[in-house]
């Protein structure tokens, strides 16, 4: 379980976002990453995005020149809304939760986990395992029983820290991308 969603983090994280910022906005991730490097760490270490709003929003002003107009509406709500991280890992946590209880799980149940993983997300605190707490919705929605989430606790943290990062990194791109939509001139490297 963990090495799946630890997988599914790296490949999203490394490849996908970053492939959104080469073609999208032209330019480097790895600078990028090096710019918001203490926001990817501090939301590591805390497993909170709101704590890590503050820090994000300086550095995506600052070093990245993103303007106070996208930074202040788009991070706020990125760290609301946009928790990739979070829908890659209850989906996940579902389908194994499942399998370890001997669920059968039909394509019509698989399309609800992604459904039901995607708005979970969405109402998912920016707080350390909230995730755990939307994961009982979908669980109960495909048929499992909800103390399937006691399954996974003990190492709820670590995967936490990890999808924390992934999801401040998804909010870093996606407000060079609104800065790019609005034809503002932002970070050129």
């Amino acid at each position: 379980f963990m090495i799946t969603v630890i997988i599914g983090l790296i490949i999203y994280s490394t490849l996908i976002l970053p492939a959104i910022l080469k073609s999208v906005i032209r330019c480097s991730p790895i600078e990028t990453a090096k710019n918001v490097f203490t926001t990817l760490s501090t939301g590591f270490s805390t497993a909170s995005s709101a704590a890590s709003l503050p820090i994000l929003m300086d550095d995506t002003r600052t070093k990245l020149k993103v303007p106070n107009k996208v930074s202040s509406f788009v991070l706020p709500l990125g760290i609301t809304i946009n928790m990739d991280g979070t829908a890659l890992f209850q989906a996940v946590a579902a389908i194994f939760i499942a399998q370890i209880y001997g669920v059968t799980l039909s394509i019509s149940s698989y399309g609800l986990i992604i459904i039901l993983s995607l708005i979970a997300s969405i109402g998912a605190a920016a707080i350390p395992s909230a995730g755990l707490i939307t994961l009982a919705m979908i669980l109960t929605a495909i048929g499992v029983p909800i103390d399937g989430a006691a399954i996974i606790l003990g190492i709820d943290r670590l995967l936490d820290m990890m999808r924390t990062a992934v999801n401040l990194w998804g909010n870093t791109i996606a407000s060079l991308v609104i800065t790019k939509w609005l034809g503002v001139k932002a970070y050129d490297k």
